[in-house]
């Protein structure tokens, strides 16, 4: 299931993890481990945050994602659900037939 992981990082805990040089060893890991298919970095309400876009396969993996953010960068950790518009449009044309077919 496609899904998009917004992780927003404790400004104190992102601090040391800058100056000791952790910081973007930890987002590689983390790009790494899920394979994106979109990445973003932004900022929120002041705060390091991350968007990632991916597969996730299993809802086991949240586990395995959250905790290391969580006690590496006491972040806030949202999961949620998204589509594309290819992902989109297969639901409306399930919902409604009619439309899709006379959309192409």
């Amino acid at each position: 299931m496609r899904m998009m992981l917004k992780a927003v990082i404790d400004t104190a805990a992102g601090n040391e993890a800058a100056r000791e040089g952790r910081l973007l060893e930890f987002t590689h890991r983390l790009v790494e481990q899920l394979d994106p298919e979109a990445a973003y970095f932004v900022t929120e309400n002041g705060q390091r945050s991350c968007l990632l876009v991916f597969d996730m396969a299993d809802t086991s993996q949240i586990v395995v994602i959250a905790e290391p953010l969580f006690l590496d960068g006491k972040a806030q950790v949202t999961f949620v659900p998204c589509m594309n518009l290819e992902d989109l449009e297969t639901g409306l044309g399930r919902l409604y037939p009619q439309d899709a077919a006379s959309a192409h």
